[in-house]
């Protein structure tokens, strides 16, 4: 197989909605065995996920990954704290960052790179009502313009 190859699990769509993204890391995912075979049958949820430091590592919370079916006794709690390897400047960083600029870490996506497993974090300022309003008028001013067009093809 490609080592380059990317092939996405899952998409937080809903940490595009509530914040800005102002910078994107990688980093890869402590996982058990049975988690990444679940992972392989896209049962992952990053609706709620987020992301703590703590003690100079970096743990993502409220990462919902599905039991494996024929896993039995080794499955592992589905919404267990996960470790997340990054280098530990990067780390400290990220953690200066959070603390003084009030910017919060949010998972975006989780992809196979390779064999192994990575997730996209996200450096993200939250999004105020008025800013979410905005977006949701841009895109239904997009989608018109995309159906005129459409129109105006078929003519």
């Amino acid at each position: 197989m490609d080592k380059a190859a990317f092939k996405t699990i899952a998409k937080n769509k809903k940490a595009y909605h509530d914040f800005f993204v102002e910078d994107s890391f990688e980093a890869g995912i402590e996982l058990v065995g049975t988690e990444v075979k679940s992972l392989r049958q896209g049962g992952v949820n990053l609706k709620d996920s987020w992301c703590q430091i703590q003690n100079g590592e970096i743990y993502v919370k409220q990462m919902h990954i599905s039991p494996y079916e024929k896993g039995n006794v080794f499955n592992k709690d589905p919404l267990r704290p996960r470790r997340l390897l990054m280098h530990k400047r990067e780390i400290s960083n990220l953690a200066a960052q959070t603390s003084q600029k009030g910017l919060a870490l949010v998972p975006l996506s989780i992809y196979f790179k390779g064999s192994r497993v990575k997730m996209q974090l996200g450096l993200c300022k939250g999004k105020k009502l008025y800013d979410k309003r905005g977006d949701m008028a841009k895109r239904d001013a997009q989608r018109q313009i995309d159906r005129t067009m459409k129109e105006v093809r078929r003519g």
